[in-house]
């Protein structure tokens, strides 16, 4: 359904689900009471233990429900992963930096679980550099106004577009707290009235927000340098999933957790099993097993069974439905929207262990630094969907400015990143997941070359040569790795159309089967997957009263 389609009884949904803010009342919600005689019978089965998975299996084992996870990998997390190489070092998967909510003292408050306590999160030195042809900029932290006082000394002339741009963030935000407050008192009669910002942007792109104040398409491209964050460009990026994220991002600081994103995904499991649930790690569901088209249950390559009241994939959907059900037929319509849906980009990352403190010779002190070849954000997206790295840009997280002890003394973790589409790589395929990795391995090891002598001509000389450990990551790794669709990072895209309410939904055609995760509401991000899974699980219970 398009935006201009949604009732308005739904929009109130639409806005805070979109947000990820659908708290629940847990005192409400029922309790488990039901003892399972046999120990493959569970309340709930989660596929995949990615962080939208671990959240709703979480919420459920919060509650008292048994849930168990089964996750094709050995090792749980999804993306929220680390694998670790020979030299002692240890490279995180994919986070770079996230929000996080503060509590005596302390950044390691988990959202939706305030009972785990044992992950803390240390503030990035700064929040991030980004570096074009004519500016290279260090955003502070947790400084907006400074950050636009940087930005209005370099374009003076925009002064008031850019301080009316960020009153824009600001006053969507505020519309949007006021509408979460008031919940079901909304009168949708007086909502153009009492939420003025909101009612004339939840519809429009960034670049609609971007054009009503700024001139400048370089201006445009600086305070939209973390549209990598998103995978979309100001053109196709929905408004509020870049204003809202940006503006807490740059008030509230960037964060990283001490230990790696794994500290994450293992306190998850562990809160998981000690109330009562289980995770199972190498055990792929290869079947959602449903009768008169509602789940009952799964089964894993093994063969092995397990029954359940509900199954909640954390799996993408195109797997989840094509590969796993039998219900391709009965599901045709749900299909056919699926398909018409746009799927992110890939990522290509080349991970460094350097021999020797390369990062502090040169005295680079940023931890998260995006390097752009120019400023045209458009044929930067078509670039990356092509895979052509020779005029793109990187973005270098360098983590050993983060806090000490990150990699062996004396040593340097280097991660390169870009965007690619899947379509440069699905040539490989075949060949890739039958073994026949010669060609693939020869493309990977050219581009990866083009990126380092990129990075070491604009930023770190001496890189190629103080090069002790190097892994590269493609679409095919992830899709190896994780099983996402295309190897997508985001899911699918946070385009007008494929946000709030249009975007896919926890709760599916067939009964007692959901989704959670990046493929459905709100969408990608750490802090919005794991919202994702309880917000799922909140959908559940609300069928189960």
């Amino acid at each position: 359904m398009g935006r201009n389609g949604i009732e308005r009884r739904d929009f109130l949904k639409y806005v805070l689900g979109s947000m990820g803010m659908l708290a629940l009342d847990w005192s409400s919600l029922p309790r488990g009471v039901q003892a399972f005689a046999k120990d493959d019978e569970y309340d709930a089965v989660v596929i995949g233990a990615g962080l939208g998975g671990l959240s709703c299996a979480a919420a459920f084992a919060r509650q008292g429900f048994k849930a168990l996870v089964l996750e094709q990998h050995d090792k749980p997390g999804g993306y929220a992963t680390v694998f670790e190489r020979p030299g002692g070092f240890k490279f995180d998967v994919s986070l770079h930096s996230t929000v996080i909510a503060e509590r005596n003292g302390l950044h390691n408050l988990i959202p939706g679980f305030p009972e785990i306590t044992d992950v803390e999160f240390v503030p990035h030195p700064t929040l991030y550099r980004v570096i074009y042809p004519d500016y290279d900029i260090t955003v502070p932290q947790k400084d907006l106004k400074g950050y636009i006082a940087k930005i209005v000394s370099l374009f003076p002339e925009e002064k008031a577009g850019i301080e009316g741009l960020f009153e824009d963030m600001r006053a969507l935000a505020a519309d949007i707290e006021r509408l979460s407050q008031a919940r079901s008192q909304v009168d949708m009669q007086r909502f153009p009235v009492d939420y003025p910002v909101l009612a004339g942007l939840y519809n429009r792109t960034w670049k609609d927000m971007l054009d009503a104040r700024l001139k400048n398409d370089k201006l445009r491209a600086i305070v939209s340098a973390q549209w990598a964050y998103y995978g979309l460009p100001p053109s196709r990026l929905v408004s509020f999933y870049y204003a809202m994220p940006a503006l807490g991002y740059l008030t509230g600081g960037g964060y990283y957790p001490i230990g790696r994103s794994q500290k994450i995904s293992d306190a998850m499991v562990k809160y998981i099993e000690s109330n009562g649930g289980k995770v199972l790690l190498n055990s792929r569901v290869d079947k959602i097993m449903t009768k008169d088209h509602a789940a009952y249950g799964v089964r894993i390559s093994s063969g092995q069974e397990f029954k359940s009241r509900v199954v909640v994939s954390n799996a993408n959907p195109f797997d989840t439905f094509r590969k796993m059900t039998d219900e391709e037929s009965y599901l045709s319509a749900y299909l056919d929207q699926l398909d018409h849906y746009s799927v992110s980009l890939s990522s290509f990352q080349i991970f460094l262990g350097l021999k020797e403190d390369l990062v502090g010779k040169v005295g680079i002190k940023d931890s998260e630094i995006f390097y752009d070849t120019g400023y045209d954000m458009e044929k930067g997206y078509a670039l990356a969907k092509e895979g052509a790295f020779e005029d793109a840009g990187y973005a270098l997280t360098l983590y050993d400015n983060i806090y000490n002890g990150y990699s062996p003394s004396g040593k340097n973790t280097v991660n390169i990143t870009t965007f690619t589409g899947y379509e440069p790589w699905k040539k490989y395929e075949k060949d890739y997941f039958n073994g026949n990795k010669s060609a693939y391995r020869q493309e990977k090891e050219r581009l990866a070359d083009i990126l380092i002598e990129e990075v070491e001509k604009t930023l770190l000389p001496g890189l190629a040569a103080a090069i002790e450990v190097k892994e590269i990551g493609t679409p095919l790794t992830n899709v190896r790795y994780t099983s996402n669709y295309r190897g997508a990072i985001y899911g699918l895209d946070q385009t007008v159309d494929n946000s709030g309410s249009s975007r896919l939904g926890h709760e599916t055609p067939i009964a007692n089967l959901y989704l959670s995760g990046a493929w459905t509401r709100p969408g990608h991000g750490y802090g919005s997957v794991l919202s994702s899974g309880v917000e799922c699980f909140g959908e559940i219970m609300r069928k189960w009263q």
